[in-house]
């Protein structure tokens, strides 16, 4: 099969779910590949896409999409991206975390030169 896309893809597995409809339903997914240009995602099962809009999240990359169904195969699909939306709120714990972490490692240190310990 001749692949005409413009844009070459990389293959991944991330958890994504698309939200179909303007009713927010909403179905997980694998994508399997993605480019700049699209994605091709699989579903569980087989699954009814509407053929206008839908959006695509990957909170692996913090990003959603706008896209259109551009082919569809049981329950393969592929999208096309229309653009990006912006991205929900994002927990920034994670972040705060890890600051946390670095600061009580330079107390510590701090502390033990304080002390003349070494």
């Amino acid at each position: 099969m001749q692949d005409r896309r413009e844009n070459a893809r990389d293959k991944v597995i991330y958890g994504g779910v698309a939200e179909i409809g303007e009713n927010g339903a909403s179905r997980e997914c694998i994508v399997r590949n993605i480019s700049d240009k699209g994605a091709s995602v699989e579903f569980s099962g087989s699954v009814d896409l509407p053929r206008e809009q839908m959006s695509l999240r990957i909170a692996r990359k913090g990003r959603s999409f706008l896209a259109k169904v551009v082919w569809w195969r049981d329950n393969f699909v592929g999208l096309a991206f229309s653009g990006e939306t912006p991205a929900p709120p994002v927990s920034d714990l994670e972040e705060r975390l890890r600051k946390s972490e670095i600061k009580k490692r330079q107390l510590q240190r701090r502390i033990k030169e304080l002390l003349g310990e070494r």
